[in-house]
């Protein structure tokens, strides 16, 4: 009887002790999948409400499987970091502009030469068809995949000169721009002296004169005050400022078949959503600045259009080869 009772003692011990081995697997099993999704602007910009957007039809979709939580203003990583970030596995998503692109595809540059899109619906159809579509997966063999294009708007060009119609009037200007080769050959095309600066520093620029002009969307000049320290803006529409949401290859193909689905629409959703947003914002903004009156808001004629993309022609010759010119006849087509 004690040898038995022996025997049932360590079977016990050894079914208890087996079973805490194997919790935290069980544990383990049954955690999340958490995407870190990190950006560099406020929540309440179109870029901010298209990741909370993301979050909220994500965690709808899986609950308890995913959890996505959304990083914004730069709380974990800037503009110069947050791609080497991602790559490292350090965030899951992120949305930079696409001008940051252009060290890892150049035919992603094709959204920065000036003057081929003639507006944000002539974008949107790039964007969705079989060319722009292609873009989002150029850059695999460098790590990165893009699941949709995110909408900042057109871009208008502001000086503190009084007249801002041809692109003589802007020769010998000094203009703030993003880090971009084909943005840097825009103004030198127009005998302006290009100056890359971070977004932070553009305001107090404009305001002490260390700049003369920018180029914004009217939700970024409006958000940011450029319109007060600024006595022209003209609505060039002249490119186009947007957002690619990118991911980890290594890390998106790891996942199981059914989270990468509906991860994919769950962005759709969220783009669709984050692009209204955006249209009707700088509408808005476009108001809020003419009402304001402080900046003098002028429009271009037929010919003064003529006249800047002329002035441009010179760009697009020089980035045709590395962009293609495939895909410019592509974007031109869009414009129809």
């Amino acid at each position: 009887m004690k040898t038995l009772n022996r025997l049932r003692r360590s079977l016990i011990a050894t079914t208890i002790a087996v079973g805490a081995l194997t919790l935290p697997y069980v544990a383990l099993a049954q955690a999340p999948i958490v995407i870190k999704f990190s950006h560099v602007v406020a929540e309440q910009t179109p870029k901010g409400q298209g990741a909370l957007k993301f979050k909220e039809l994500v965690e709808k979709k899986f609950p308890g499987r995913v959890q996505v939580q959304v990083f914004p203003s730069s709380q974990l990583f800037g503009d110069a970091k947050e791609l080497e970030a991602l790559l490292l596995g350090d965030v899951q998503f992120i949305a930079p502009s696409l001008s940051k692109f252009d060290r890892y595809t150049k035919k992603i540059a094709v959204f920065d030469l000036p003057f081929l899109f003639d507006n944000i619906e002539a974008v949107d159809r790039f964007q969705s068809g079989p060319q722009g579509q292609a873009l989002l997966s150029s850059m695999t063999d460098r790590g990165l995949i893009g699941l949709g294009y995110w909408h900042n708007g057109m871009k208008q060009l502001s000086t503190n000169k009084d007249k801002l119609t041809r692109p003589d009037d802007v020769k010998g200007l000094k203009f703030r721009i993003q880090a971009s080769d084909v943005l840097e050959a825009q103004f030198r095309a127009l005998n302006s002296n290009p100056q890359k600066m971070a977004f932070a520093e553009v305001y107090q620029a404009l305001q002490t004169g260390v700049v003369d002009g920018q180029e914004n969307t009217w939700s970024n000049i409006y958000s940011q005050k450029f319109h007060e320290v600024q006595k022209t803006i003209t609505e060039t529409n002249h490119g186009v400022i947007d957002y690619m949401v990118v991911t980890n290859v290594k890390w998106w193909n790891s996942l199981p078949a059914d989270i990468r689905a509906g991860l994919t629409e769950a962005m759709t959703q969220a783009t669709a959503h984050s692009n209204k947003l955006a249209l009707d914002i700088n509408t808005a903004d476009r108001k809020k600045i003419a009402d304001a009156g402080r900046a003098k808001i002028q429009t271009l004629t037929k010919e003064d259009q003529a006249a800047w993309r002329k002035a441009m022609d010179p760009v697009w010759k020089k980035f045709e080869a590395n962009i293609g010119r495939d895909l410019i006849e592509g974007a031109l087509k869009s414009n129809k």
